[in-house]
């Protein structure tokens, strides 16, 4: 995909937020000083970041937090234990802060814009790490199934090369009736730096990931889950090689 594609899709994103701004404006009589805060803790199998392994093949925990106000707008971060390879480039921890607005910009239609920033708090001295990704996504229903369809780009910026990195994706999920069990489906696809087959070592900067999942609600606020990921490259064992990822949480 050419560099100019690219602009013109994070342009897009850019404008999204003045899509949400007149709904917004609508609603400047109700009372927006509420807020509510929301939470998870997670173990999981593996942490896998769109297809690729940030954690070697090995289990990680992850938790985060996010404060959302009445009027759509919210703040939050998110962290994860990583295994960078024994390098300790990266160190053992991914810090995710992030903040945007999310609502219905039309009956059904949902929209959710922000900003992503992902942190590395102990990376080696010198080594530039963090950056930042602008995201953009539109959700509705197509019956009985929940749909997503969504962008991410992240400019250029030293940590990433000096080049930058695309991520469009799409989400499916639909609920089982008279089961606490939900489907999903996942497919997404980098143009840049960051495509699976690039990190695995083949030339090639584009690529897909993809993800087939079950999760059942237990014991209220519990949640058990499995999926299986693959990437599209080469397969490289507790990187780039599909794998079957269980997970436990809790949100409160």
């Amino acid at each position: 995909m050419l560099t100019s594609t690219r602009g013109l899709i994070a342009a897009f994103m850019f404008s999204a937020a003045f899509v949400a701004s007149p709904a917004f404006a609508q609603e400047e009589g109700d009372d927006t000083s509420s807020i509510t805060v929301s939470g998870s803790v997670t173990l999981v199998s593996d942490y896998r970041f769109r297809g690729v392994s940030l954690s070697g093949g090995d289990p990680a925990i992850q938790g985060g937090v996010t404060v959302t106000s009445n009027s759509g707008f919210y703040v939050g971060t998110w962290a994860s234990s990583i295994d960078d390879g024994g390098t300790d480039i990266y160190g053992d921890a991914e810090v995710d802060l992030f903040g945007g607005w999310s609502g219905n910009v039309a009956e059904g239609v949902g929209l959710d814009v922000g900003l992503l920033y992902y942190a590395y708090p102990g990376n080696a001295k010198g080594f530039d790490a963090e950056y930042f990704e602008p995201y953009a996504t539109i959700s509705g229903e197509l019956g009985p199934v929940q749909a997503k369809l969504g962008v991410n780009y992240a400019w250029e910026q030293d940590s990433l090369g000096g080049d930058d990195n695309l991520y469009i994706h799409t989400e499916l999920s639909s609920g089982i009736p008279a089961t606490p069990l939900t489907l999903s489906a996942h497919l997404g696809y980098t143009d840049g730096v960051q495509a699976p087959p690039l990190l695995a070592g083949t030339g090639d900067d584009t690529g897909f990931d993809w993800s087939l999942g079950a999760s059942a609600a237990v014991l209220g606020n519990l949640t058990l889950g499995v999926s299986y990921v693959g990437t599209e490259g080469p397969s490289i064992d507790g990187f780039t090689d599909d794998a079957v990822v269980f997970s436990v949480g809790a949100s409160f």
